[in-house]
């Protein structure tokens, strides 16, 4: 890929239909309107114009695993459409050599008054395989899809998220050898999610090459050994996962780990208000990237209104999927059971090494007031950090490489015993 670019005009109109007459009248005015452009291009505004893709360039090899990571309008979709045919570049070129299978939407390449069963041997006609390849996949495809009972309805009646199953079963599962999912996998639900992210794991181990688009970090850095970091429709960084997954959320580009309200905005509840909630490193340094061995501080700082309460400052800790992983309340032997005079406090919990899983961790911060009288104070989700597993078989993971389910991961003493009498 060399120079790739996408120009799109801005307020461009969707061209309606013409008649016959129209078209006619429009031909015999092609040179007249020719001529008016070439004389009007050189003063063009460049506001009119919008580049989501420019001097893109990149080389994947086959049997590689990429990931391609950056903001909501960084140009990855739309990088994407080119390479899957879709869309045409305005500069540049692309090239890709093999059967080609995308799921760049939901019901991508579906046409909705077929059946379940008409459009997988569609899509497989579409990919350039034979009908008895297909029938020989027709089976795994649908117990993947989970969409038995529906697969001789048409398809303008699945849901979303029946829609989505079947397209990714058919993507995944008629052998294509590039493989190109953007981020769809958002709208099935938490245990879908995590099906598809083990079979495209699977498909990379058989060496065919895929093109995956995500915000899940952690899904990035365990299916993909490398990363395309895109930001205003340029290549930022293009290296090992861990790296730019790593450098992506430094740079504040991806999850927020420190949050401060200035005086007057803080959220309060009568006795305390909220000043920050920060995520640290071991070394002290603001941090939104963590590496799964190493400890993770929270830092909570707030102000007392009233004295005399006795507070009881607690971080409850989730995943991407909602489930709470833990919550930890300060249990500090010189603050427990004492009540607080006005002042601002700094309440920090330390969590070890090897005890979170990989993935995204949001934090909620709360406070509570156990007396004189019982309230409740807390703001969700209100930082959150990437925890980013060892790649070289230091930490639990030890030397297994798929997905290890769990939302914590200790690292725990093994003994074993052996008698070979």
């Amino acid at each position: 890929m060399e120079s790739l670019g996408k120009r799109f005009r801005i307020g461009a109109q969707r061209k309606t239909y013409k008649t016959l007459r129209e078209s006619l009248v429009g031909a015999a005015g092609v040179p007249w309107r020719f001529a008016r452009r070439l004389g009007s291009r050189a003063s063009d505004q460049t506001e009119d114009y919008f580049w989501a893709l420019k001097d893109v360039c990149f080389e994947v090899r086959t049997g590689e695993v990429v990931g391609m990571i950056g903001r909501n309008g960084a140009g990855k979709s739309t990088l994407l459409k080119i390479l899957s045919r879709i869309t045409e570049p305005t500069e540049g070129s692309g090239e890709m050599h093999g059967r080609v299978g995308s799921l760049l939407e939901v019901g991508t390449g579906f046409h909705g008054e077929l059946t379940g069963r008409e459009n997988v041997y569609l899509n497989g006609a579409i990919l350039g395989m034979k009908r008895v390849d297909i029938a020989r996949k027709f089976d795994a495809i649908v117990a993947f899809s989970e969409v038995e009972k529906f697969i001789d309805t048409p398809v303008k009646h699945y849901s979303s998220g029946m829609y989505l199953r079947l397209a990714f079963a058919v993507a995944a599962h008629l052998d294509p050898e590039i493989l190109i999912v953007d981020e769809v996998l958002a709208v099935g639900d938490a245990s879908f999610q995590k099906k598809c992210l083990n079979k495209m794991q699977e498909v990379g181990q058989e060496g065919r090459t895929v093109l995956f688009v995500s915000h899940n970090m952690a899904a990035i850095t365990r299916l993909c050994e490398r990363a395309i970091l895109l930001d205003g429709g340029r290549v930022l960084n293009d290296g090992s996962a861990t790296d730019v997954v790593s450098g992506y959320l430094k740079a504040g580009l991806g999850t927020t780990a420190a949050r401060e309200w200035p005086e007057g905005k803080r959220p309060h509840k009568d006795i305390v208000a909220l000043c920050a909630v920060r995520v640290r490193n071991d070394q002290g340094a603001i941090a939104e990237s963590i590496d799964i061995r190493r400890p993770v501080l929270l830092e909570m700082e707030y102000e007392t209104w009233i004295p005399d309460y006795v507070l009881m400052p607690y971080f409850a800790l989730s995943v991407d999927e909602g489930v709470v992983a833990f919550t930890s309340n300060d249990v500090d032997p010189e603050w427990r059971g004492r009540p607080r005079p006005v002042g601002r406090y700094v309440s920090t919990v330390r969590i070890p090494g090897n005890y979170l899983a990989e993935g995204t961790m949001f934090v909620t911060a709360g406070l509570t007031t156990m007396n004189p009288d019982q309230k409740q104070f807390l703001q969700r989700d209100v930082v959150a950090f990437q925890v980013v597993d060892s790649l070289d078989g230091n930490s639990a993971r030890g030397d297994f490489a798929k997905q290890m389910p769990g939302v914590v991961r200790p690292l725990l003493t093994w003994t074993t015993e052996f008698d070979d009498s």
